[in-house]
This record gives structure tokens, sequence and C-alpha cells, in this order.
């Protein structure tokens, strides 16, 4: 409840407001029965005498004010019961998707995609309908259950002591429902992550799975996720299932014991008509409160196995965060980059770092390159200066202080990354573009977009830097994904342009373009630029060769080409070694 409060408290009034409201039905409920015992025993026993009618009329005309009384209570009970839920789960919502947001790679890694996309939205509509029926029956359930058995004893005490023997029974039932619930829909919601992850994974990979034909595959392996739901979720609602046959048949078995000893009653003058009917009324509304509170508690386990995997997500600490950073003001001027003895692994159990012991330095202005065997470990280099992981021991250096000291904000604006996975969102291209800067004009647009070799094809779409991309920027190709990527990142006009491998689709002739714009664009930044091709580092001002997680060697092209038998092996390996040599 900790975790929920604040997300409760803007709502407090609603909160109050349904239950109270609810009170007001409860109370029409209970009192209703006893006038029409009074109606039926006092006024129709003396209607034949003319002395009833009035009696009969008095009591109606009650009836008809607590009926409206209770009419505005349940309407008001209801709206206010539906608002506090459906606002506080909008919020709840807002809350998960903001934690989401601020969670590092790593605590991302910890949870499963599919799973966060169920947690932020079946999950929270199972405590929204729960806080919901909560709202609704918190009062009604227990005002009625208490309120029947104390007016069913002032009429009879003795016919009443058939409760004494039926409510113990359904606690027991409704115990032992709950206590196998609740295990089932947990394992039902993970059945349903698992159905997501394979909903997401197969419509984002779509093209793969069509060029291998794989679609018989994967409608295999999606109807075997589906029926495992299916079981799950048939196991779980059994539950259900059973709980309103045994409720309905206590109830029966009740009503006909009630029926039959009261008769005995009335037949010998203890009890009257009107009194039974309203016991029995009494005892009807007993037994809809416990059926009342099963489905609460069962609609409660399935709630409690929801909340328990949203607290999950909001008990996550990030391990990256700028709370003690001692520099929050401080932005990135230069762009050096420094690294000093850093090693890092992705977990901390694994005896085996990703990195060991590298040490280097960019300069602004620089253009450094990294270059090294499929694994080595570059793409895990560069993304220590962002902090989009932490080091596991070590420095990493911007302008001359520790990215842990700068706030997360102040750092990530100073640095501009493609990744190698490239990613575009749905939208236009402009609207894309202005991620690097949403103020900026198209004139500006425009400049970054030529500087990425991205003008030229962009013109040649009907609708230009209008056009609308799918998700993901499907309705592009490879090489002009990446260019666009690049033309966002340029944008951003940033102290350090990091380039992951980002023009791998791209033609050597227009890398070399791009690379040439980065001279006037980007004049003073520092550049560094991950690739496989030699070709996209030869000239850079430095070269990092990475083997295995550890430098093999830094320097020039001229300079590793003489010194490092890594890069010889694979400059000799894209280039035509007699060439070189003549």
């Amino acid at each position: 409840m900790k975790q929920y409060w604040k997300y409760i408290k803007p709502y407090t009034l609603f909160f109050i407001l349904g239950p109270v409201l609810m009170l007001t039905e409860v109370a029409g409920e209970i009192v209703l029965p006893k006038i029409m015992a009074s109606m039926i025993d006092s006024g129709i026993g003396n209607a034949a005498a003319g002395m009833g009618i009035g009696y009969i009329l008095s009591r109606a005309a009650m009836m008809l004010g607590f009926i409206l009384i209770m009419i505005t209570g349940g309407i008001g009970g209801h709206y206010f019961s539906v608002k506090a839920a459906v606002c506080f789960s909008t919020d709840l919502r807002q809350g998960v998707f903001e934690k989401v947001q601020d969670f590092s790679f790593k605590n991302v890694d910890s949870f499963s995609t599919g799973s966060l996309v169920t947690r932020l939205t079946n999950d929270i509509t199972q405590v929204q309908n729960m806080t919901r029926m909560l709202l609704i029956m918190a009062m009604r359930a227990p005002g009625m259950l208490i309120g029947g058995i104390i007016m069913a004893c002032s009429i009879n005490a003795r016919l009443a002591l058939v409760l004494v023997v039926v409510i113990p029974v359904l606690a027991a039932v409704i115990g032992v429902l709950l206590k196998t619930a609740f295990p089932r829909f947990g394992m039902m919601q993970k059945k349903l992550d698992n159905l997501n992850s394979g909903i997401q994974e197969n419509i984002t990979n779509v093209r793969v799975i069509k060029s291998f034909v794989r679609q018989a595959f994967e409608i295999k392996k999606f109807s075997g996720a589906n029926d495992d739901l299916m079981n799950s979720t048939l196991r779980a609602l059994k539950i259900v299932v059973a709980t309103m046959p045994v409720m309905m048949l206590a109830m029966n078995v009740t009503t006909l014991v009630v029926v039959w000893t009261g008769g005995r009653f009335v037949v010998g003058g203890s009890m009257g008509v009107g009194e039974l009917t309203a016991f029995t009324t009494y005892i009807t509304q007993i037994l809809m409160s416990l059926m009342m509170v099963s489905m609460l508690f069962l609609q409660l386990s399935r709630a409690l196995a929801s909340s328990a995997r949203i607290t999950d997500v909001l008990k996550t600490q990030s391990d990256l965060t700028d709370v003690n950073s001692s520099e929050k003001d401080k932005i990135v001027t230069e762009g050096r980059v420094e690294f000093k003895n850093v090693y890092f692994r992705y977990y901390e159990k694994r005896e085996e770092n990703i990195l060991e012991n590298i040490s280097f330095t960019a300069e602004p202005g620089e253009i450094l390159g990294i270059i090294g065997t499929t694994g080595s470990g570059k793409s895990s280099l560069v993304q220590l200066i962002p902090r989009l992981y932490d080091v596991t021991d070590g420095e990493v250096l911007v302008d001359g202080i520790n990215v842990k000291e700068y706030s997360l904000k102040h750092l990530r604006d100073g640095v501009g990354m493609v990744l190698q996975k490239n990613v575009l969102f749905s939208g236009s291209i402009e609207e894309n573009l202005r991620w690097g800067d949403e103020n900026a004009s198209m004139e500006e647009i425009r400049a970054a977009a030529e500087a990425a070799q991205a003008d030229g094809f962009i013109n040649g779409f009907t609708d230009g830097y209008s056009m609308e991309l799918g998700q993901g920027g499907v309705n592009v190709s490879g090489g002009q994904k990446q260019r666009l990527c690049i033309a966002r990142a340029l944008l951003k006009k940033p102290k350090i342009l990091i380039l992951d491998d980002s023009t791998s689709a791209v033609d050597t002739a227009t890398e070399a373009r791009i690379r040439q714009a980065f001279s006037t664009s980007l004049k003073d930044s520092t550049k560094i630029i991950i690739a496989q091709r030699i070709t996209s580092v030869i000239d850079a001002d430095k070269i990092v060769v990475l083997e295995d997680g550890r430098i093999a060697g830094i320097g020039s092209h001229a300079q590793l080409i003489k010194s490092c038998g890594e890069y010889r092996d694979i400059y000799y390996s894209q280039v035509d070694k007699e060439k070189e040599v003549s």
C-alpha cells in the first residue's frame, strides 16, 4: 500500500465518498424488509376492517422515500467508486511507465519486454477492477451481513440459529478457495507474459519470419503459448466456477430450512407472515453478502498477484542514478573522453569481464576509430560514456570529470549516439529528426540531413520531410534508416558523437561523404566511430584495436599497420595485400 499511496492521495475524497454513499443503499436494504413486515402484519391484517389502509399507505410512502434515497446513494456510490478506481489506475500506470523510463539497461534486462507490457496494461487493469469492486463492496457486503444478522435475530432469535451453522461452513469454503486461487492466478499472469513476449517478437521480426518461411513454426509456437495460457486460465477460473454453485446451494438449502421452520412458527402463532417474509429476505441478504465477499476475495486474489508484479517494478531501484553526483550543474563543453583502467561486466556474479584494463584518451575535435573482431567489446565500451551502463572498476572521464559526477541529463545532452541497431519511431521524418533538437528550424533540419547524405532521398519522397514512417522505420531501406539516425544525432550538435557501426548499410562513397561532413558540421566535437570496415576508420586520428575485451593496439593507421598484428590481420582480410605492398 505504501507504493500506491501517492497515487491514491489526490483522489482521497472519491475513495471516501464511494463507500460512504453505498452505506445509504445498504441502510435502505436493511430497513425495507422490516417496514414491509409491519405493513403485512399490522396493515394488511386489519385491512378487512377498514383500519389498515392508512397504515399501509403511510408505510408505502416511507418505503418510497427510502427507495429514492437508496437510488441516489447507489448512483453516487458507484460513480465515485468508479472515478476513484480509474483515476488511481491512470496515475499508477503513468508512474510505472515513468519508473521504467528511469531504468538503466541493466534494469530493463532483468524484466522481459513482454512482461513490462503486461504489467503496464493487464496487471494494472486487474488492480483497477479490484479497487472499483472493493470500494463498492467494502461497506455494502459487511453492512448487509452485519445488518441482516442483527435484524434477523431481532425478529426471531431461535430461527436465526441456522446462521450459526451456515456462516462458518461458507467461511471455510471461501478460505479453501482463496488458498487455492492465489498461486493459480499468479501462474496465469506469467503465462500471459510469455504470450505477449512471443507476439511482440513475432510482429517486430515479421520480415525475417517471412523471408525464412517460418510462419508455420511461429504459428505452432504461438499456439503452444496460447494453449498454455488457456489451460492456466481455465485452471484458475475453475475456482470461480466452483464458488457460485456452492454459494447458491447454501442459499437455497438455508432458505428451505428457514421457510419450513418459520412456517411452523407461523402456524403455531409465534411468528407473523410479514415477519417470516422479512426474515427470509434478511437470510437472502446475509447469504448474498457472503457471496459478494467470496467474489471480492477471488478478485482480490487475482489482483494481489498482479499487484505484486507492479510492486516489483516500483520497488526496483535503478543502478544508474545521479542522486549523489557532485557536478550536477556541469555540462559537457569540450568533449574530451578518457578511459582509466576500465573493467566492465554486465552481471556482477559473472567472473569473466567484457572489458579489461581499458585506457585511452580522445581529444576534442579528434576522430577516434574503434575496430575489432565481433564480440571484442566495442559496443560495450562506448555505452559506458553516456552511462548506459556503469563501469565495474576504473573511471570514464568526460572533460576531466568522472561521468558519475554529472547529472544524467547534462551528460547525455552532450553525447550524440547512433546505436548499432537503428531505431526510428512512428511519425513523420521531420518528427523523428526533431528528437535531436525539438526546437530546430527547418533550415537546421535540412542541413543535418544534407550532412548525413539523407536530404536527397527524403526529397525524393512525395511528402518529403512530412512522410510518415511505419513503426521502426519499416518503409525505408536499411541505408536510409542509418542516414536518418545519423542526421538526428547531428541535429543535436553534441560535443561527443558516437557512431556504432552505423554506416554498415551505406556504400563506401556515401560513407566517405558523411565522414567528410563531420569535419565541417562537428569540427570541434569528438567523433568516435566503431566499424567493421577498415575503410571507415583508416583516416581516423587515432584507432583503438580491441581483442577479447582488451586493447591490442592504439595509434594511427600507419603506426598500427607496423606494430599491431591484430590490426594487420583485419586490414589484410579486407584489402588486397599485394596492392598495399606495391
